[in-house]
C-alpha cells in the first residue's frame, strides 16, 4: 500500500493553505491524500463547568471542516485520491502518530486557536522535527509561483537529508534548486592584530559546497542548481532567499546545535520567518533514492 501525504486541517485560513499545497504536492507526486481533522475536548474539559454535549458539537463541526478540506482537494485535483479521517485526542500526539504511515507531513503555520501576534502556532512547531518524515509549514495567502526551490546547506547529515528532499522537489516541479550556504567571520579575526584573508575565506566556502554538490548533480543532471555561499547569519539568508522560492527546505538540526534539541535555531527562525512554505527534514527521513554518497 502506497503511503499517503497526510495534511492537517482546522478550517483555519492556514489550514486551508496547507491542503492546497499537499493537495498539489500529492497531485505531482501521484500519492493519495489523507486530511486529517483533530477533536481535542481538552480546553473544553472543565470539571467545574461541564458543557453540555460538547463533543457533539465538536464533532458536527469537525465533520464539516472535513467536507470542506475534501471539496478543496477534489475540485482542485480531482485524480488524487483523497480520504479524510477525525481522531480525537492531543494533536501533537495525533499527528505524529499519523505520521507514522505518511511520506510527508503538512501543516499550516497557526491554527484556529493560535494568538494572532504569532506566526507559528504551537502544534506546527511541536511537529518540525519530531517525526522521521518531511513536515512541511505553510502560511495563509495567495503563493506566487517562482519555480525556484531553496535548501540550505550546511554539510550537516540534517542537511544532506534537506538536500535530498530539495533535489526531489525540483525534479517533481521542473524547477531550480537554489543552494544556500551561509558562513560567518569567527569573532576572533576582528581582531586587530590577526590577518584575515576575506576572499580565500569565501573561496574555501565555495569550493566546501561545491565538493559536496558533485555527487548529488551527478545524479540529477537535468536539475539547474544554483549555489549561493554567502557570509551572513544563516537565518538572515535563508529568510531573503525564501522571498523568492516555492519552497524552502532546511534540517532540523544543523552544526553546533545542542544535541538534545530536536528543532534547532536556525529551523525555528526560519519557521517563523520565511515567507513561503517550509520543508523540515530530519536526517532519517526517508527520500526518494538513497544519498549520493551511498553509491560511492
Amino acid at each position: 500500500m502506497t503511503e499517503p501525504i497526510v495534511v492537517a486541517t482546522d478550517g483555519s485560513p492556514a489550514a486551508t493553505a496547507a491542503v492546497e499545497w499537499a493537495a498539489d504536492d500529492a497531485a505531482r507526486k501521484r500519492l493519495p491524500l489523507r486530511i486529517v481533522h483533530v477533536l481535542d475536548r481538552l480546553p473544553y474539559d472543565i470539571p467545574r463547568y461541564p458543557i453540555p454535549d460538547v463533543y457533539d458539537h465538536l464533532s458536527r463541526s469537525g465533520g464539516q471542516i472535513l467536507d470542506e478540506a475534501e471539496r478543496t482537494a477534489r475540485e482542485r485535483w480531482p485524480d488524487v485520491e483523497v480520504t479524510v479521517e477525525m481522531a480525537e485526542g492531543d494533536p501533537v500526539h495525533i499527528l505524529r502518530r499519523q505520521a507514522e504511515h505518511a511520506l510527508e507531513l503538512v501543516v499550516g503555520s497557526r491554527g484556529l486557536g493560535g494568538f494572532t501576534g504569532m506566526l507559528l502556532g504551537s502544534v506546527s512547531m511541536h511537529v518540525a522535527g519530531q517525526v522521521e518524515v518531511p513536515v512541511v509549514v505553510v502560511r495563509p495567502g495567495a503563493a506566487t509561483v517562482h519555480s525556484e526551490i531553496v535548501a540550505g546547506f550546511d554539510g550537516s547529515p540534517e542537511s544532506e537529508a534537506a538536500l535530498a528532499y530539495a533535489f526531489e522537489e525540483a525534479v517533481v516541479r521542473g524547477g531550480r534548486l537554489r543552494v544556500v550556504h551561509a558562513w560567518q567571520m569567527p569573532v576572533y579575526v576582528y581582531a586587530p592584530e590577526l590577518a584575515y584573508d576575506m576572499d580565500e575565506t569565501r573561496q574555501a566556502h565555495e569550493d566546501f559546497v561545491t565538493d559536496r554538490l558533485t555527487a548529488w548533480r551527478e545524479r540529477y543532471p537535468g536539475v539547474d542548481t544554483v549555489l549561493d555561499a554567502v557570509s551572513a547569519h544563516p537565518v538572515t539568508a535563508l529568510v531573503e532567499a525564501s522571498a523568492e522560492a516555492d519552497l524552502l527546505v532546511v534540517g532540523s538540526r544543523g552544526r553546533g546545535a545542542v544535541r538534545s534539541l530536536v528543532l534547532g535555531s536556525v529551523s525555528r527562525a526560519v519557521l517563523h520567518h520565511a515567507r513561503c512554505p517550509v520543508a523540515v527534514v530530519r536526517s532519517k527521513a526517508p527520500v526518494t533514492g538513497e544519498s549520493p554518497q551511498a553509491d560511492t
